[in-house]
């Protein structure tokens, strides 16, 4: 590599992965309860392990589900994802509930009453990113880490690649040159298969799915491209490996390339800001990127809990942006209201939208008809532009 050159690697895991089997279940509790009544309030954990399914946390609403419904909604996720193999099955794993009410104390911090305004669900710093690498603001590595999952997963569950089983990750390393990604220098794909298959077939199952992603004249070379590397992967999925909501942090937001507040997103519903505030920094990211205000933007928003108005916004463009920082970080404060109220209402939060996030990541997705990833929307360019002026 001449000077100035650099690799970087993002991965990626699958809904079938421990930790996503766990995420999907806890973001279908939020779901669940926000269909119920909008202002209904989650903190959902889940644990899967061999034919076995704990789930946790708090909640509040006017109606609390019951433990039949709690199941019931924990055996369809299994289900959806592909899970009927002998040490994971939707249909026989033992499915514990031990969800309870929110505490009162947390309630009073949090709810708007009297001249108080709705307060943050808790302390914390979130960030938002964005970048011209692709035509989705994010950054490449993580996109096509992300991308080859999905084809993978879409040609298992359509019966293209019957062979496959929902338990897989991938990892792309580029180089970039001045700056900007150039080609593949190495690709690893491991993905769980049916018994038969040697490692030399999944490797021609797998081969399309990353070369069909990846940019014309990116794919890695030959010795470079790693399909299940240890040879075999029959065993898999929380059989094999324990999951718990909250633990693929970088995968859900933006590879590493970018700062992370520390905060997980499944399973809270919007009034916490781990989760409605990063989506939020995210939001206004990608439309001073897709403004045409900087090549590349991170911002900072933190909050103490119980208070509605954030403590700071900052904003770093890494010498890019054709403004001041300090006037753009005033002008996204003046187009969008940060509170965890005006971030649920500009974003239309308060809706059943979140079982869809919980694999191949919360950012760079297209905006649905319903309001889901409304966060990746463009917006605010206009507004913002005329804020500037």
């Amino acid at each position: 590599m001449s000077q100035g050159d650099y690799l970087f690697t993002s991965e990626s895991v699958s809904e079938g992965h421990p930790d996503k089997v766990a995420d999907r279940i806890s973001d279908a509790i939020v779901d669940a309860y926000m269909t119920l009544d909008p202002q209904s309030r989650v903190g959902a954990e889940t644990l899967v392990t061999t034919n076995r399914v704990v789930m946790a946390g708090e909640v509040r609403g006017p109606k609390i589900l019951d433990a039949e419904e709690l199941e019931r909604i924990a055996r369809q996720c299994v289900r959806d994802i592909g899970y009927e193999q002998e040490g994971f099955h939707w249909k026989t794993a033992r499915v514990e509930v031990l969800i309870h009410n929110q505490s009162e104390d947390i309630a009073m911090g949090v709810d708007a009453a009297g001249n108080k305004s709705e307060g943050a669900g808790d302390q914390g710093i979130m960030f938002g990113y964005a970048c011209r690498e692709t035509d989705v603001l994010m950054p490449a590595p993580i996109h096509y880490s992300h991308a080859i999952l999905r084809s993978l997963a879409e040609a298992r569950h359509s019966g293209a690649e019957p062979g496959l089983y929902p338990d897989a990750k991938s990892q792309v390393t580029l180089l970039y040159s001045h700056g900007k990604p150039v080609r593949a220098a190495s690709v690893v794909v491991s993905t769980q298969h049916e018994e038969g298959l040697d490692q030399a077939q999944v490797r021609e199952i797998v081969r399309p799915h990353v070369e069909n992603v990846l940019p014309d004249g990116w794919m890695c070379p030959e010795e470079e491209f790693y399909v299940n590397p240890t040879g075999r992967f029959v065993r898999g999925g929380p059989d094999s490996d324990c999951g718990l909501t909250g633990r693929k942090i970088i995968v859900d937001t933006y590879g590493g390339s970018a700062p992370h507040g520390g905060g997980a997103f499944s399973g809270k519903d919007p009034s916490k800001v781990d989760r409605s505030a990063a989506y939020a920094a995210r939001y206004l990211a990608r439309n001073v990127v897709a403004a045409g205000l900087a090549e590349r933007c991170v911002i900072q928003i933190s909050y103490a809990i119980g208070v509605a108005k954030p403590l700071s916004v900052y904003v770093h463009t890494y010498d890019t942006a054709t403004c001041d920082e300090q006037k753009l970080a005033g002008a996204l404060c003046a187009v969008m209201d940060l509170t965890p109220r005006g971030i649920r209402d500009h974003l239309g939060l308060d809706k059943p939208i979140y079982a869809r996030t919980a694999a191949y990541g919360h950012f760079g997705r297209a905006p649905d008809t319903d309001g889901g990833f409304s966060w990746e929307r463009d917006d605010l360019v206009e507004e913002l532009v005329s804020a500037l002026t």
